[in-house]
C-alpha cells in the first residue's frame, strides 16, 4: 500500500508533530506552563523577585532550571511527577484472624465490623473496629468473603438466578413546581391498603387512587389515570425514594418523556404540598370511606372520585386567592384557550 505523506518537504514538521505529541501526554500542562512563567520572572528580575512574587523557594527555582538544562529544554521536564511512595507499607494480617472473620461472615452475613471487633477482642486478638473494617474491604477484594448476592427462584426451570441491581442517578428537585407523588398506607381490619396521591405544587390540582398493593406496577399505572385525567400538561414530578417509586414507573416515566425527581432520604420536608394533601384526603375522605376501603376498593375508588371533583371544582384554596383548582387554572388562561380546557365526561 502506498502512503503519502503532505507534510514532506516540509521543514521542521517532524519536531513541530514530536513537540505537540508530549504537550498532549503532559499530566498538568497548567502548571508547566506556571513554571515556565516563574523561570522567565526569575531570569528577568532575579532571584528575590521570583520569590517575593510567586511564593517559591531558591531550591525549587535552581531544581526547575537543572531539570529543565538536563532535558535539552524540553518543558515535558518541568511536568510534576507522581509523588505516590514507591515502596508502601502492606497491612500484615494473621492467619487466625482472618480465618475468624471469614467464619463469622459466611454463617452471619450481615454482621459489621463493630461486632466482629468485639468478638475478635473476646478470642485475644487487640484490633479496633477501624482496624477490622479495613481487613474486611481487603479479604472482600480477594473474594474470600461470600458476596450476598440475591437469588430468585424461578419455578418454571427450577434454577436460581442472581437479582440484577439497576442503580440511577437520582436526580434533585432546585425548584419548587411540578407534580409531588407518594403513598398513604392505610391498615383496616387486618387488611393493607395503598392510596397512591399527587397534587401540583403551583395550581394545586390533586388526584388520588387505592390499590391493593404498592408495586412499581400500580404505580405506573396511576401515573398514566393522573397524565390522562390532568387539564394541563405535565412535564416534571417528585417522589420519595419508595419501591413503587422505581422500575415500571421509571420506565413510565422514560416512555412520557417526564422528568422524574427523588427526594433526599428521610426528608419529607421536600414534599411538603402532597404530605398536607394526604393530612386533608386522610381527615376528610379516607377516614369516613375505611370500611368500604376495605371491603370494596372499586367502590372506594368510584367514590374518591366524587370527592376530587369537589376539591378540584368547588373547594376554595387560600393559597389561590380563594379559587378551586380549576377556577384558577381558567383564569389563568387566554380567552381562546379557555374553551379547550373542559374537564373530561364519560359519553
Amino acid at each position: 500500500m502506498l502512503q503519502f505523506n503532505r507534510f514532506k518537504g516540509t521543514q521542521g514538521w517532524l519536531s513541530m508533530w514530536e513537540r505537540t505529541i508530549r504537550f498532549r501526554s503532559m499530566r498538568n500542562k497548567k502548571e508547566v506552563d506556571r513554571r515556565v512563567k516563574i523561570l522567565g520572572f526569575w531570569k528577568e528580575h532575579g532571584t528575590k523577585a521570583a520569590r517575593d512574587a510567586f511564593g517559591v523557594s531558591t531550591r525549587t527555582l535552581f531544581r526547575w532550571q537543572t531539570a529543565l538544562a538536563q532535558a535539552d529544554g524540553r518543558l515535558e521536564a518541568l511536568d510534576p511527577q507522581f509523588t505516590i511512595p514507591k515502596g508502601r507499607r502492606k497491612r500484615m494480617v494473621s492467619p487466625e484472624i482472618e480465618a475468624l472473620i471469614i467464619k463469622q461472615r459466611t454463617e452471619h452475613p450481615r454482621i459489621g465490623k463493630a461486632k466482629l471487633a468485639v468478638l475478635l477482642r473476646t478470642e485475644g486478638h487487640t484490633v479496633s473496629e477501624s482496624y477490622t473494617g479495613r481487613v474486611i474491604a481487603d479479604l472482600k477484594k480477594r473474594n474470600r468473603l461470600p458476596s450476598g448476592r440475591k437469588l430468585s427462584y424461578y419455578a418454571r426451570t427450577g434454577t436460581f438466578r442472581e437479582q440484577p441491581v439497576l442503580r440511577r442517578k437520582k436526580l434533585r428537585r432546585a425548584h419548587k413546581r411540578g407534580m409531588e407523588l407518594d403513598t398513604i398506607v392505610r391498615f383496616v381490619g387486618g387488611i393493607k391498603r395503598y392510596i397512591l396521591t399527587a397534587i401540583d405544587v403551583e395550581r394545586k390540582f390533586a388526584f388520588a387512587g387505592a390499590y391493593k398493593n404498592h408495586s412499581s406496577a400500580s404505580a405506573a399505572d396511576f401515573l398514566k389515570k393522573l397524565i390522562h385525567v390532568c387539564p394541563f400538561l405535565i412535564d416534571e414530578l417528585q417522589t420519595d425514594n419508595g419501591s413503587e417509586f422505581a422500575k415500571n414507573f421509571e420506565l413510565a416515566c422514560i416512555t412520557l418523556g417526564l422528568t422524574h425527581f427523588n427526594t433526599y432520604p428521610r426528608s419529607p420536608k421536600m414534599n411538603a404540598f402532597i404530605e398536607r394533601f394526604n393530612r386533608t384526603i386522610s381527615e376528610d375522605f379516607i377516614m369516613l370511606n375505611r370500611l368500604l376501603l376495605r371491603d370494596n376498593i372499586d367502590a372506594f375508588n368510584e367514590k374518591l372520585v366524587g370527592w376530587l371533583l369537589w376539591y378540584n371544582t368547588e373547594r376554595p384554596h387560600e393559597s389561590l386567592g380563594m379559587l378551586s383548582p380549576l377556577c384558577y387554572i381558567v383564569s389563568t388562561l387566554t380567552a381562546g384557550e379557555c374553551q379547550r380546557y373542559w374537564t373530561r365526561t364519560v359519553c
